[in-house]
């Protein structure tokens, strides 16, 4: 529990130098694409953390490899809005990192990369989108780490 917890902060460091160091000199939409799956892999360590306060609780009997059933475990373990507003923002990140991009103003501060989700659902990501997907992802692990230890700020 504490290490996927550590784990998920180890991330969230690594997407901080991303956003603030590496997007601000290499404005491509492989740079957004290699932040969203950082994110991505932070509120997985969050997830597993979750979980495994959940089975050392006794409130559930094991943890599910597949990522799907790990999101409804923690929905029905956890009746909280707000933790369903994080996993449908999850979901939502893996939905864009798997599917296919257009780019657009490369190597400019409003580089653009537009993908194509859900029925048609067109979801465009800049740069203030993906500071707002960061600032998520960092609420995320707060809520985790009172959940986990009752602390409270990164």
């Amino acid at each position: 529990m504490k290490e996927a917890l550590d784990n998920a902060i180890t991330e969230l460091k690594r997407v901080d130098h991303l956003f603030y160091v590496s997007l601000k000199y290499t404005r491509t939409a492989d740079m957004m694409k290699h932040m969203i799956e950082r994110l991505i892999s932070t509120i997985s360590y969050g997830i597993e953390s979750l979980l495994k306060k959940a089975k050392e609780d006794k409130k559930i009997g094991s943890i599910p490899d597949n990522i799907g059933l790990r999101c409804r475990l923690l929905r029905d373990t956890f009746s909280d809005p707000e933790l369903t507003n994080f996993l449908n923002f999850y979901v939502k990140l893996r939905k864009i990192q798997r599917a296919k991009h257009t780019s657009r103003e490369e190597y400019r501060r409003h580089v653009t990369m537009t993908v194509t989700i859900d029925n048609g659902e067109i979801v465009e990501v800049n740069i203030d989108i993906l500071k707002e997907y960061y600032e998520t992802a960092r609420n995320f692990i707060s809520y985790v780490r009172r959940a986990v230890h009752g602390e409270e700020e990164l």
